[in-house]
């Protein structure tokens, strides 16, 4: 979760007027249904659609797995060449033992494994016109010109969408062609706008007052939005109208169309925004190259973006003459693309020859961030061809990081530095030259978090050889397990690894990518509460820090550390189509400063499978519990009942957890109502009963994670177990919600009669809860496990087992499917919002978290905005290019870059940080990042004391000290009497701390007030560091 919108972005009118200030935080949301929060509806299109990518080097991984796991019902996988070593610089779906095999056939069983319900396929034929006739979409990563053309005019023809997705060194291009007449079904994000109307006068036009929400921040409407009434009593007659356009008067008050002849508004109504479908229409490539429509943040890109457009036709053209590459940073082959970029007449304006010169002298480069970043643009755009939700790009884009050739250092890399050196980063090497993929290998960075961003960051760390060499060590962190939910969005996890620790799992799972990086992992929250371990010396041996938090309370505590210690800080952050990165660079730019707290409806939500401690985060747990319960389960044992051998696609982990849950699914299976509450009476005790019992015995309250170390402190809040009531009603609605949802999926007639299930639940008696000893809930690190013999004999044998019972059920002949119906979540249904505030109330009940009525439960739950693939790894390709400055220990801050991006609307701005604020203090002027250091050494070689460190501050700095502080201890206070000044002066620093309660410490940092300071030096002095001996 993380960062902020940078002012100056171009967005659409309805991304902007909906844009929330604030921090832009990536949420959880349940994975089965979490791109339909942002697809909307379109999203159901996904499984029937057929997506063709060509070409398997970083690009068309990085696409290919963005839409295996967004659920594309089949990815074909197309390349003709064979996997070498340096692939494995950017192509992270490629193991050692892939080296010399078909790029294309070795990517198939990785991808497949992320998304059982995805077909994915591989071909290393021809790319003919029968083949192609088969997708609705076509993406080029590695095609030459000549098959772009052919292809494109193939797929124009036919209406099949088109998009070539290319990097090269330091910069990507990305084109797209949907068609002549291509619709757009919902062209903004989100749900339409809507509001409760106060009152409509009766006028020409007639001015409709709407009721101030929560937050006062007004309606959303902009000027020419359709609306549609409903609801109003008194002038009905607006009820049954057609969409009306409106004119916004102000935050509160629309004018509308002529009501003077309506009837007199009495109460009641709602406003709401009418999306119109959109018909868009797009060139052809052959056409599109000669009069290119470039997609810019702002006119000022738009002539780099030109020169881009002819450097990528001119690099095409020197790969025709020349069979290969220009070589990394040789002038003469330099020179030629250039000449050849002048010569092909194609750009509008003028040619600058400077970004030209740039993007050839590094084109044979391959940089993991930089396919990453298109890569993520690209599969974005293929989900919109599919669900036709969001505006495609129109129809070209361009982005670049060439300020990385401007480091210190990397100007002066000559032909030699850049030459391969048969390693797997010779991609990286073509850029950056070979010493400093050797700096890279000895980075010491931490990253604080395991998650979406997290898993994208890892993987790209990973590639890049972050850490990968002597000396390098690379910490990630995170207190969070492995949910079902995380599984469709975030690369390293697969289904076998539900309940291990993120930060575990995903060491093991870079440690694959790439053997050499030296990864550890924490399962701790970085907090005060952990300062023993992550204490200022920890972050000052660091070479950064990339946080991929989901809190903005963790958020702001890291980066005071960052701050304190100077210690670069790298934020990144997503919120559904829109991301961010924020780069703290001590003492070149500002500290990334306070963060707004989100608005009403964009919450900061984290899946802490077992820590809780907001109402949305029980709320999320909810959403997780209703598909884990009411959708995949159906799902699985349709697909079952239906091709018994289904199973022996999977791998064979993946295939006896769903043989399981049909297991259980079709053992469950309840005869009437009464099986129904009995199932959700049993399924109530072992959620908020017997799990929460057993994390107890676990881990009791007194548990520590290391001494002195408690562990439920901070953000983890010692629950407790629940004991059912029938007569409560809340334990009830579960029970009602739970067992009318059960019978449902099983096509079981519900009741609602609360009398006769209580009369049920009374007669229910269920066994006591038994402790499971030496069960792991965990949280430290595990072995990877493998398949045993017994597991694979368990398969075989529920494999027959589940035959068997599939007879039994349909009586010996051909299943009749579906036999069970999967329920997807709806916001709008009344049983799915009652279960879910049901359920997360009774989850909060177990934390000591207070509960959301039924409105409040409805709102939250129906606006989660989750994080996406996409979204994900671009953002994490942006932070790694920042990454690649810190290395080179950049000094410039105009290398540095701010990101903000928005895929809904394929826009990205990349702009200078600012500069650090200054101030005036004591006749001199300071920056945030100065501060006083002195050696608390006495004259006696003891520690200082408070009288010391006062006169050192009077002869260093000419300043009499009237007050001098740690955190809320009061060291020296001249108001105090005679007696109480002269103790204070007389004790040692760490001594007034001890009486205070507060562990030793070998650095202090101290505040001071000085005689004669104004007003404005309240909160603006150097803080004072005081190193005790």
């Amino acid at each position: 979760m993380d960062g902020r919108v940078l002012a100056g972005v171009y967005w659409s009118r309805s991304a902007a007027r909906r844009a929330l200030t604030g921090a832009y935080w990536s949420r959880g949301a349940d994975g089965g249904c979490s791109l339909r929060y942002v697809l909307g509806g379109g999203a159901r299109r996904l499984a029937g659609a057929a997506a063709l990518v060509s070409g398997l080097r970083g690009t068309g991984a990085q696409v290919a797995a963005a839409l295996v796991l967004a659920g594309t019902g089949r990815v074909v996988l197309h390349d003709r060449g064979a996997a070498c070593a340096a692939d494995r610089a950017h192509q992270f779906l490629l193991g050692e033992s892939d080296v010399g095999q078909n790029r294309a056939e070795a990517s198939q069983w990785v991808l497949a494994e992320l998304n059982p319900r995805v077909t994915v396929a591989a071909h290393t034929g021809e790319l003919s016109e029968a083949f192609l006739a088969s997708f609705q979409v076509v993406v080029l990563t590695e095609s030459s010109l000549e098959e772009q053309l052919r292809v494109g005019d193939f797929c124009h023809a036919r209406g099949i969408c088109f998009i070539v997705a290319d990097t090269k060194g330091l910069a990507g291009q990305l084109f797209c062609d949907f068609g002549e007449r291509f619709v757009v079904d919902d062209p903004a994000e989100g749900d339409p706008a809507c509001a409760a109307v106060q009152h409509i006068s009766q006028g020409n036009p007639g001015v409709v007052t709407c009721v101030g929400a929560e937050d006062s921040r007004g309606h959303l409407f902009c000027d020419g939005d359709l609306v549609t009434f409903s609801g109003v009593e008194g002038m009905t007659e607006l009820n049954s109208q057609d969409p009306v356009p409106v004119h916004v008067l102000d935050a509160f008050r629309l004018e509308i169309g002529d009501t003077s002849t309506f009837s007199p508004y009495r109460c009641g109504g709602l406003v709401s925004q009418v999306r119109l479908p959109q018909v868009h229409s797009y060139e052809p490539l052959r056409q599109a190259l000669a009069e290119p429509r470039i997609r810019v943040a702002s006119p000022e890109e738009l002539p780099r973006s030109r020169s881009l457009h002819a450097a990528f036709q001119a690099l095409h053209a020197f790969r025709g003459e020349q069979g290969r590459l220009p070589r990394p940073r040789a002038l003469a082959d330099t020179e030629r693309v250039l000449e050849l970029a002048r010569s092909l007449g194609a750009q509008q304006g003028p040619l600058d020859e400077d970004v030209v010169r740039a993007f050839a002298s590094v084109s044979a480069g391959d940089l993991c961030p930089v396919a990453a970043v298109v890569g993520a643009l690209a599969a974005q755009e293929v989900l919109k061809a599919i669900t036709r939700k969001f505006l495609p790009l129109d129809q070209w884009l361009y982005f670049d990081a060439l300020e990385c050739l401007a480091l210190e250092g990397a100007t002066q890399l000559t032909e030699e530095d850049c030459a391969p050196r048969g390693s797997r980063y010779d991609g990286q090497i073509a850029v950056f030259g070979d010493a400093f993929q050797e700096q890279l290998g000895r980075q010491k960075y931490l990253v604080v978090g395991a998650g979406a961003i997290g898993c994208e960051l890892l993987k790209n760390f990973a590639m890049m050889g972050l850490a990968a060499g002597p000396g390098g060590d690379l910490t990630v962190t995170d207190m969070d397990t492995v949910a079902l939910s995380n599984l469709h969005r975030q690369l390293l996890y697969r289904s076998a690894d539900i309940s291990k620790p993120k930060s575990v799992v995903a060491a093991a799972a870079v440690r694959r990518m790439n053997p050499c990086i030296r990864v550890t992992a924490h399962q701790n929250q970085v907090g005060p509460a952990t300062e023993p371990l992550y204490g200022d010396s920890f972050f000052r041996c660091l070479d950064g820090v990339v946080s991929a938090l989901d809190t903005l309370e963790a958020r702001a505590y890291l980066e005071s550390r960052c701050l304190r210690c100077l210690t670069p800080l790298l934020d990144s952050g997503t919120e559904g189509p829109r991301g961010n990165v924020l780069t703290m660079v001590p003492p070149l730019t500002k500290p990334l400063g306070p963060a707004g707290t989100p608005g009403d409806g964009t919450f900061p939500l984290c899946t802490l499978r077992y820590f809780p401690r907001t109402i949305q985060h029980t709320l999320q747990w909810a959403r997780d519990e209703f598909e884990g319960l009411f959708q995949l389960p159906a799902e699985h044992v349709n697909r079952f009942m239906e091709d018994p051998a289904f199973p022996e696609q999977l791998p064979a982990g993946k295939a006896l957890e769903v043989l399981e849950q049909v297991r259980g699914s079709l053992w469950e299976r309840p005869r009437d109502w009464q099986d129904c509450v009995r199932w959700a009476h049993r399924h109530w005790q072992s959620r908020y009963h017997d799990a929460i019992a057993q994390l107890l015995h676990t881990f009791p309250p007194e548990h520590e994670t290391s001494p002195g170390v408690p562990f439920w402190v901070g953000d983890r809040s010692c629950p407790h177990p629940l004991t059912f009531d029938p007569n409560n009603d809340t334990h009830l609605e579960y029970i009602l919600a739970a067992a009318h949802l059960f019978a449902q999926a099983h096509k079981v007639t519900p009741c609602s009669d609360r009398a006769s299930v209580q009369a049920i639940l009374r007669s229910v008696v269920l066994p006591p809860f038994a402790p499971q000893e030496g069960l792991q809930i965990p949280l430290a690190e595990e072995r990877e496990e493998v398949q045993a013999p017994a597991d694979r004999g368990r398969l075989a044998e529920l494999t027959q087992d589940l035959v068997q019972r599939r007879q039994e059920l349909v009586g010996g002949e051909e299943a009749q499917v579906p036999m069970m119906e999967p329920i997807h979540f709806e916001k709008d249904n009344n049983i799915h919002i009652d279960f879910i505030m049901a359920a997360s109330n009774l989850r909060a009940e177990n934390y000591g978290i207070p509960p959301a009525d039924w409105l409040t439960s409805k709102r939250i739950a129906g606006r989660i905005i989750p994080a996406i693939i996409t979204t994900t790894a671009a953002v994490a390709g942006l932070a790694c290019l920042e990454v690649y400055k810190l290395v080179w220990g950049c000094r410039d801050p105009s290398c540095y870059r701010n990101s903000n991006l928005c895929l809904s609307d394929c826009l990205l701005l990349r702009i200078q940080p600012l500069p650090p604020p200054t101030y005036r203090y004591g006749g001199r002027e300071w920056s945030c990042w100065d501060r006083l250091e002195m050696r608390a050494v006495g004259a006696d070689g003891q520690e200082m004391t408070v009288q010391e460190v006062l006169d050192w501050l009077q002869r260093t700095h000419g300043w009499t000290v009237t007050m001098l502080l740690r955190g809320h201890t009061v060291l020296y206070d001249r108001e105090e009497d005679e007696e109480t000044r002269a103790r204070q002066r007389a004790q040692r620093l760490s001594e007034n701390l001890e009486d205070a309660g507060e562990p030793r410490q070998r650095e202090l940092e101290l505040y001071y007030v000085c005689e004669g300071e104004d007003a404005e030096a309240e909160d603006a002095r150097p803080p004072l560091l005081c190193s005790l001996p």
